[in-house]
């Protein structure tokens, strides 16, 4: 290894499976010089939104031929389980970019509002140069969550993601160049956090979006507030799956345990803490520990296999450490948390359910950010929404019941920016984004291309308008 390469481990085999340039200070002052050239001087922000549509079809074309070979690659490269990346890693990020192309076409740039002394144009227009940094654990659609809508509402963007992921957004790089993209319009960038950090507090951004931990938000935040530069959050939670007392647990189990492992635990949305009525508590943990026990841990290209290793040996350190804090807070490990013997290679965990958990513990407060759920009781609804809200993150949550309207009543009284009813939805035609600590702004949706718009507004008095002819 040398101090100019970064080298991608793979979490299963620790084996190498990847070697990308690293980046430099220097590096990301060329690149964001390159995109501010691109913007302020390039056709890529003066084309026809049509044109731009082309140009991004073709890399939509591209991306969705090679989909297998994505998910192969993020599976090696992060330990994702391969039937998870399949959807959630290949073929989701390429959904978003494909919800963008469309929803761009009818997408009202500028209106024409009739004011009170003439006629108003509203514009909206492209924010600018775009610092776009992305996590570990959902790389390429993290990516293009805010590439999609950037690119095509005219931005240009320099993309700095993990150093532990890096592979899926050079793949995106090149697919892009070659669908035509012009110069300068999206750069790569791969690095440690100093990159990362003279990336985010680069004057020459007008934009910088964020995926990651609360701890590096504030540390985004702060430093994008020194030049001014808007910034948008997509930070971190701690969801509540709230088990009415009426829920079916033979339909729904299964499910909740799938939420809350999903990805080895590694996600922002896992449902890793899992409300249920005092009065079927005991028969809820047996239901979901059985669930949990039978999950399979190992080889994440087997199709069988539901949870892979962790992403780094730093990360199932960390967990495991919540694991011992957990034990001495007083809850009890019903479940797992232990390294599977029979798997001498990679960062392995069996996945971890904790019972006997009050809300005020770490286990419940904190983001583990691994395979790691804890059950919490409660009497009534009342308390299961104060529960469920006494947290400092908001970013999503479900609600299983056999009454879907009694369900649609608790979730809008809950402080989350999502919130599903007897499932799990991110739809993308809808915002997402959370509550108090879990962000700022939102991805997804119209709402996450008017993250990339600045609006300018024309005024034209009536007296000065071309006479119609009768």
């Amino acid at each position: 290894m040398t101090p100019d390469i970064i080298e991608v481990v793979s979490p299963a085999t620790e084996q190498i499976v990847g070697r990308v340039p690293r980046a430099s200070v220097r590096d990301v002052d060329r690149a964001v010089a390159a995109a501010r050239v691109a913007f302020d001087d390039g056709p890529w922000p003066h084309m026809a939104v049509e044109e731009r549509v082309a140009v991004l079809r073709r890399l939509s074309a591209r991306l969705h031929s090679d989909v297998d070979d994505i998910a192969a690659l993020v599976t090696n490269q992060n330990g994702t389980p391969y039937e998870f990346s399949r959807m959630a890693q290949a073929y989701a990020p390429v959904m978003v970019l494909d919800y963008y192309l469309d929803l761009v076409a009818g997408f009202p740039f500028e209106e024409v509002r009739m004011g009170m002394l003439g006629l108003t144009h509203v514009r909206g227009l492209p924010v600018g140069v775009v610092g776009a940094v992305t996590s570990w654990n959902m790389p390429l659609y993290q990516a293009l969550c805010k590439l999609a809508p950037a690119l095509l509402a005219g931005c240009t963007a320099v993309l700095k993601p993990a150093p532990e992921a890096p592979l899926d957004s050079l793949l995106l790089a090149r697919a892009a160049a070659e669908a035509g993209v012009p110069d300068g319009v999206l750069d790569v960038v791969v690095g440690n956090g100093e990159v990362g950090a003279h990336l985010v507090a680069h004057p020459g951004l007008d934009k910088v979006s964020f995926t990651g931990s609360v701890r590096t938000g504030r540390q985004v935040m702060a430093a994008c507030s020194a030049n001014l530069t808007r910034v948008s959050l997509e930070l971190g939670g701690k969801s509540a799956a709230v088990v009415l007392d009426d829920a079916d647990l033979d339909s729904v189990v299964g499910q909740i345990a799938s939420l809350a492992y999903m990805n080895s635990g590694q996600s922002c949305v896992a449902q890793t803490r899992i409300l249920a009525p005092r009065t079927r508590y005991d028969e809820v943990v047996e239901r979901v520990a059985y669930a949990v026990s039978k999950m399979a841990v190992g080889d994440p290209m087997d199709p069988a296999t539901q949870i892979g290793p962790l992403v780094s040996a730093r990360q199932r350190e960390r967990v495991e450490e919540y694991l011992r804090i957990g034990v001495a807070e007083g809850a009890r490990l019903v479940v797992g948390g232990d390294r599977p013997e029979d798997l001498s290679k990679g960062w392995y965990l069996r996945p971890a359910l904790f019972a006997d958990v009050t809300n005020d513990m770490r286990i419940a407060r904190e983001e583990v950010f691994g395979p790691v759920a804890c059950v919490i009781p409660y009497d009534d609804e009342d308390e299961a929404v104060r529960i469920a809200d006494d947290s400092p993150y908001g970013l999503a949550g479900t609600v299983w019941t056999a009454d879907a309207e009694r369900g649609l009543r608790l979730a809008r009284r809950v402080r989350a920016g999502s919130y599903s009813v007897n499932m799990f939805n991110m739809e993308m035609g809808a915002p997402f984004g959370g509550f108090k600590k879990s962000g700022i702004g939102r991805e997804l949706g119209p709402e996450g291309l008017r993250e990339y718009l600045e609006y300018q507004t024309i005024h034209t008095a009536t007296s000065d308008l071309p006479k119609v002819r009768e």
